[in-house]
């Protein structure tokens, strides 16, 4: 009998100890902040990039390293399309027919996302700079997001191109 009386008196502490915790009266705070963007939407991309060396008729190819898209204008409906464009087609010495490789030979592969923030992002299709295309790109969701990708360039060495060191300009460009 002892011990079924010592049973029943533990469970009555416990049943005061949870009385005692419910409070009588309860007063809510209404609390208040701001957030704000840090900056708007941004692109940034490496200064240089070199690419192996080719023959004529041959490849010359290489990544040019991270671009990154920043957009901290955190609000609904995020969405922007960073576009990529061969502004100036390589050329080297005078930048006659035979020194000049136009964007129809260099082909741009976006690559996979690297460290996403607040996806979704949707990498562009590899394709010639011919024409200004798509690189990256985001359709839907809200607030601040930022993603990186590190494309590879091809560029197509036409049998007809003279031996020479080659420079163009890959322009990104987001909004």
């Amino acid at each position: 009998m002892r011990v079924r009386n010592a049973v029943i008196a533990g469970a009555g502490a416990i049943g005061a100890l949870v009385a005692s915790a419910v409070p009588t009266s309860a007063v809510d705070t209404v609390t208040t902040f701001t957030v704000t963007a840090t900056t708007g939407l941004t692109i940034t991309a490496p200064a240089n990039a070199t690419l192996s060396s080719a023959a004529p008729g041959g490849q010359a190819t290489g990544s040019l390293g991270n671009v990154a898209v920043n957009d901290q204008r955190s609000q609904l409906n995020t969405t922007w399309t960073a576009t990529v464009s061969l502004s100036a087609p390589f050329t080297t010495g005078g930048g006659s027919a035979a020194e000049t490789i136009t964007g129809s030979n260099v082909t741009y592969d976006p690559g996979a996302a690297i460290d996403p923030v607040n996806p979704p992002f949707t990498p562009g299709t590899a394709g010639t700079l011919a024409a200004p295309r798509t690189a990256f790109s985001r359709a839907s969701g809200n607030g601040a997001n930022s993603v990186r990708w590190n494309p590879t360039l091809t560029v197509n060495v036409p049998a007809s191109s003279v031996s020479g060191d080659y420079q163009g300009t890959v322009t990104h460009s987001v909004a």
